[in-house]
């Protein structure tokens, strides 16, 4: 029963570092950037922030995620982000770089957007000790391609815009290449370029006399080999949004919590999600972490931490 249960495993993990090319990480609720690339140097700030996650702890092989990125304005209407990030699941590797660019402009003083694209490189690996167990048959050539390293490129396109400085809305489209290349190869149900998404929307409200401001927020994606899924988060900001909780559900069939704090231009992050389906029981749920340093390009109020 363990070995059965080890191996649905490793074929779920495999499926993640396949499937999991946008909102790997679910911080996206400070650092949107993680699943938009319009939102890089979004408010005029430069921004260094380094994310972990640790997925369904206490199971074997479970996976791991690390990633570093910086973004920032470059001009007024101009910004970029570089970021670097590795996953490991079961014995597969994935090294991931991309590159954001994205254009600013503001439509009124009261609604601010931007533009964004992104190119990404992918390397996958699989370890030479998936040979060493019962299921490897010599000759394999999936397998023989991934012990090799498999290259991948990658684009994605996304807008980002703020409204009154309160209401966010964002979409990205993803897997533009890849989806164009399974159009090529005469897939049986070819999809369309756009249908992989990710989708952002959230409003603050400030609460001026209890110096609290409470978010909802909803986040919707379908991204490539996995069912679509939605995340619905409630986040509560105390102190100026120095302290920071939150809740999130997620209709797959899990719930995260979120704490946080922020001194001055820094900003750290954890949270906790378990799921309830049966798999829960032979793992400890996940771990995330992640913190961001901010730097101001001008001397002007950041009213929020993410960018």
């Amino acid at each position: 029963m363990k070995k059965i249960l080890l191996l649905i495993a490793c074929f779920a993990c495999t499926l993640t570092l396949r499937a999991q090319d946008e909102a790997i990480f679910t911080h996206y609720q400070m650092f949107p950037v993680l699943i938009n690339p319009a939102a890089a140097g979004f408010n005029d700030a430069y921004q260094l922030q380094m994310n972990a996650r640790a997925q369904w702890t206490g199971f074997p092989d479970a996976p791991q995620t690390i990633g570093a990125q910086f973004n920032g304005p470059l001009t007024k209407g101009f910004a970029i982000g570089v970021g670097v990030l590795s996953e490991t699941a079961a014995q597969q590797n994935r090294l991931r770089a991309h590159l954001n660019y994205a254009f600013r402009f503001n439509i009124n003083e009261n609604v601010r957007m931007a533009a964004g694209f992104s190119t990404e490189f992918q390397q996958m690996r699989l370890d030479n000790l998936a040979t060493d167990n019962n299921f490897f048959q010599p000759g394999d050539r999936i397998i023989d391609n991934n012990l090799e390293g498999i290259k991948i490129f990658d684009a994605s396109v996304g807008v980002y815009s703020m409204f009154q400085e309160k209401t966010f809305v964002g979409v990205t489209f993803a897997n533009l290449i890849r989806a164009r290349l399974d159009d090529m190869g005469g897939t049986v149900n070819q999809p369309s370029a756009l249908e992989y998404y990710t989708f952002l929307a959230g409003h603050r409200f400030e609460i001026v006399d209890l110096n609290f401001t409470l978010e909802p927020s909803i986040m919707a994606r379908k991204i490539k080999d996995t069912p679509g899924q939605m995340d619905i988060n409630l986040r509560a900001g105390f102190l100026e949004e120095q302290l920071v909780a939150g809740l999130s559900y997620r209709t797959l069939g899990a719930l995260g919590i979120l704490l946080g704090a922020r001194l001055s231009n820094f900003a750290m992050f954890y949270s906790y999600d378990v799921s309830f389906q049966r798999f829960q029981q032979y793992n400890s749920g996940s771990h995330e972490i992640s913190i961001g340093l901010t730097f101001q390009k001008k001397d002007r109020e950041f009213s929020r931490y993410n960018d």
